[in-house]
């Protein structure tokens, strides 16, 4: 129901204008005065208030910012019997909706109220939306709740009260982006723009236009101004996902830009400020990389204000069932489905499964499960056959065999480099072929 609410000390014509929106399907309750009107307000939900101007205890004018202050979404419209330039202004600069002139409302009254109500109709899904936003990057929809994964929630909720730059490390797939989105929205700067970028995605040149804006004629095909998205970050946080993959000339850029807050954009010759947070991602060892000269030191010191490693999934497997279980749900309403039972097989084998591609792979395998399955419970049949085949592959392999041995010590060594397999094949002192026929062999 549509709740209107009349402030109105001239009796006939509060009723009047009552009947005839009530006639329109309308709720509408009735005041005589600011006071009784504020205490309607406090008791019935109330969407919109139609308000006379003149009352006996009050002004119409001066009662708009009291109402706004504390309930932002209801919308009023003043009511007068002479109309005035500067209430009507002013009034209007306080947030009301609209100021008509009485004698003249009863043809314009219920389009006007119409109106009303799809702004406020708006207002209300545009919180919804927000506080649904505000949940989905929230450290509370991290799932999890093995040590690890718990770590790096508190030190992620312990910068995010700070302006401090953030390094995310960790392998493919464990969720870097979405720890990078709950510390800009548990962040002082949270009403402003999160403005992600992958770094390994571009070329050089286009990199340098999306990062930093081009003017109009910089370079062939700029047939305009163009923004970047450290421009569109200003007041925000801007996230550069796989930053060891930015070439070392754009590195010294950025470097210059989060030492002095100014940029050039491509063709222009005066520098543009941005103040924005930067939060920046990599699955590389930024250390060893700056070491051998691939990654600035000046740029590794400067990102490395506050590092977070974020865990492989295979070091929190407590955190696999409840992360099933939300997929499940998720892919089932996604696919308009109804939602599944997990059996025990299914849970055995996921749980059992050394997810090299991390919570990014868990998430496409549950995609596809969902989509195959047939009955109204996930069974193993619908998990990819490797995923089912390395369990048994598990069981009969001694735990004192040569193989798993070398298994183990290459499971390590890649943990150690972050999910490298350059940099492992390196340290294991093989050839970075004979590192992918392992890993295939042995399911990693």
């Amino acid at each position: 129901m549509k709740n209107i609410l009349i402030i109105d000390d001239e009796e006939k014509h509060r009723s009047l204008l009552a009947r005839i929106i009530r006639s329109e399907g309308y709720d509408v309750s009735e005041a005589g005065d600011c006071a009784s009107g504020m205490k309607k307000i406090e008791q019935k939900s109330v969407d919109v208030i139609l308000c006379d101007v003149k009352l006996p205890d009050g002004n119409g004018v001066d009662l708009v910012p009291k109402i706004k202050a504390k309930y932002p979404d209801l919308e009023i419209i003043l009511l007068t019997a002479f109309g005035n330039i500067s209430d009507s202004v002013q009034s209007m600069k306080d947030g009301a909706f609209d100021y008509i002139v009485k004698g003249n409302d009863n043809d314009k009254i219920i389009p006007l109220l119409s109106r009303a109500f799809e702004k406020v109709s708006l207002q209300k899904r545009i919180r919804e939306l927000e506080k649904r936003v505000g949940k989905k990057y929230s450290f509370d929809s991290i799932i999890g709740s093995s040590p690890v994964i718990l770590k790096a929630i508190e030190l992620a909720r312990k910068v995010a009260a700070t302006d401090a730059n953030v390094l995310l490390t960790g392998e493919t797939g464990t969720g870097k982006e979405v720890f990078a989105q709950a510390i800009h929205q548990a962040s002082g700067r949270s009403a402003n723009s999160f403005v992600a970028l992958n770094c390994s995605t571009f070329s050089k040149e286009i990199l340098e236009s999306e990062l930093f804006g081009h003017k109009q004629g910089a370079f062939t095909g700029a047939v305009k101004d163009q923004k970047g998205l450290v421009e569109e970050a200003n007041g925000g946080t801007l996230f550069l996902d796989e930053i060891g993959e930015m070439p070392l000339e754009l590195q010294a850029k950025l470097l210059r830009l989060l030492e002095t807050s100014e940029y050039l954009k491509i063709g222009d010759t005066k520098p543009s400020k941005s103040n924005f947070r930067l939060i920046a991602a990599t699955n590389k060892d930024l250390k060893l990389e700056s070491e051998e000269h691939r990654f600035r030191s000046d740029l590794y010191f400067r990102l490395n204000v506050f590092q977070i490693e974020l865990p492989a999934l295979r070091n929190r497997a407590k955190d696999i069932k409840p992360l099933t279980q939300f997929f499940v749900e998720q892919f089932s309403i996604k696919s308009s489905k109804k939602t599944f039972g997990i059996d025990t097989g299914f849970l055995d084998k996921v749980t059992h499964y050394s997810w090299p591609g991390n919570i990014r792979e868990l998430k496409n395998v549950i995609e596809r499960a969902v989509i195959l399955a047939e009955g109204d419970t996930l069974t193993a049949d619908s998990l990819p056959g490797e995923i089912q085949w390395v369990q048994e592959q598990n069981k009969t392999m001694s735990a004192f065999s040569m193989a798993s041995v070398e298994k183990l010590h290459i499971q390590k060594v890649l943990n150690h480099t972050q999910g490298n397999k350059a940099e492992a094949a390196r340290l294991l002192e093989i050839g970075i072929a004979t590192l992918y026929r392992k890993i295939e062999e042995y399911k990693l």
